[in-house]
């Protein structure tokens, strides 16, 4: 392709680029700047180091750019936090940021964001979104801890005698092109078992390339900013992220959001960190206890530990604790399924919110013709693998106009947040769309028992 776009005279090039700039004007922020960058993306394959024209680097560049409609086929999965930034409000209102699975063709999946408020009267304003969507800055985690670097392959089955070779000969701390240029050397020493050894050099770059961070400005609007599979682990898609405000002991507050990672063939648990929506930082979650979908982190430590729910078995809902939150051990069964609703299988719905009364979990349960309803339950705050109370009857259940979508007969959450004592759950209609349903707290915890 770019033998053929070289063959162009410079006249008509000017008259290509001239024509592409024409036709897909107002569509995009800043085209001819994205040209250029996937020009240099690209410019490794020319023959020559021959100078181009500025012309004919935009309009190679515009031969690699295609549109790709992020949401064109679903936008649901809900999760909401409160915005970092609560100024210039009303009294009584606060600001939100949901995030929201989008799906586009081929069923890929990524993580969008929209902003809205509050008010004191539960009005639910959503901010108009911007048009377009800003690709962030990748840049891979500037430095690797090699004993931390050590413990992923070991957990992951990739620790042998040539990958702690690899991580002897690096520093207590790498980057990425150390890692890879170590590879390329041990592989050479090794040239005599180079086919073996090949695929577990792949499988070490990956999982390197699945800790990375993208990085927004200010000047981005939060509905602009994107996150789209990056990583090997993620090619097929980001799945149904369940942020969390976390407050640390030392009072310092981040989100972050466990999510689920697909390739294709295998899911992976992630976890992703923000201070301010700017900024995201993700890395790979570890240990015999990270299994399945569903992971949701507690907003803070409890005893002293991490604690997070989960379904390993894809069925039931667990209780896990760890002292490193990237690593998680042990797990423990809390409950069951329990009611004809929810008798297929059970999972959250999001992180657990602290009330007075105790740790409320919003649930989902799948019933007969694998139709999805929300319920909850009550954890007790100091020992959360206590069940104080749950749902028997389902909170929220798809109605006749929530029943047709991508996926039909599904409501499903991945995130409330309680305001003026109640309880605001956005939830998705059948996986197409998404909506909001509010209750007063203490309504829901005399319903259940």
């Amino acid at each position: 392709m770019i033998g053929r776009v070289c063959t162009l005279s410079e006249q008509e090039v000017n008259q290509q680029l001239a024509h592409v700039f024409e036709e897909f004007h107002g569509r995009h922020q800043n085209p001819k700047a994205f040209f250029e960058r996937r020009f240099q993306d690209i410019k490794c394959h020319l023959l020559t180091d021959t100078p181009l024209s500025e012309n004919r680097r935009l309009l190679l560049g515009a031969y690699f750019t295609q549109e790709y409609a992020l949401e064109s086929a679903a936008l649901f999965n809900p999760s909401l936090v409160w915005h970092p930034d609560q100024t210039n409000l009303p009294a009584g209102t606060r600001r939100f940021a949901m995030s929201l699975r989008a799906v586009g063709e081929g069923h890929i999946s990524s993580i969008v964001f929209r902003s809205g408020t509050i008010d004191s009267d539960l009005t639910i304003t959503i901010d108009e979104p911007v048009r377009f969507v800003t690709t962030p800055r990748f840049v891979p985690d500037s430095c690797y801890e090699n004993d931390l670097f050590r413990r992923k392959l070991i957990e992951l089955g990739l620790g042998n005698t040539f990958t702690y070779e690899v991580l002897a000969a690096l520093p207590e701390e790498f980057t990425l092109g150390d890692l890879e240029a170590c590879l390329k050397a041990s592989l050479r020493e090794h040239r005599s078992h180079h086919d073996e050894l090949a695929p577990l050099v792949e499988q070490v770059v990956m999982l390197a390339k699945s800790n990375y961070e993208i990085q927004y400005t200010a000047d981005h609007e939060l509905s602009e900013r994107l996150i789209f599979p990056f990583s090997p682990s993620e090619s097929n898609g980001i799945e149904d992220a369940r942020f969390v405000d976390f407050q640390d002991d030392n009072g310092r507050s981040r989100y972050y959001a466990t999510y689920s990672a697909y390739d294709g063939q295998m899911v992976l648990p992630q976890l992703l960190e923000t201070k301010d929506f700017l900024r995201f930082k993700m890395h790979t979650l570890n240990g015999p206890a990270v299994s399945n979908k569903g992971m949701a982190l507690f907003p803070r430590k409890i005893n002293g530990h991490y604690a997070m729910l989960g379904r390993q078995d894809g069925e039931h809902l667990f209780l896990m604790y760890s002292d490193r939150l990237y690593f998680w051990h042990t797990s423990e069964l809390i409950i069951k399924p329990a009611n004809p609703w929810e008798f297929v299988q059970m999972g959250n719905c999001g992180s657990p919110i602290e009330t007075d009364a105790g740790w409320l979990v919003l649930t989902h349960g799948v019933g007969p013709m694998r139709k999805y309803c929300i319920g909850a339950m009550l954890l007790d705050l100091k020992d959360p693998s206590k069940i104080l109370i749950r749902s028997h009857e389902p909170l929220i259940t798809p109605n006749e106009t929530e029943r047709e979508g991508y996926v039909p007969n599904v409501v499903y959450s991945c995130g409330a947040i309680v305001h003026e004592n109640h309880l605001v759950i956005p939830y998705a209609m059948s996986d197409y769309a998404t909506t909001f349903a509010t209750i007063e707290v203490k309504e829901l915890l005399a319903s259940m028992s």
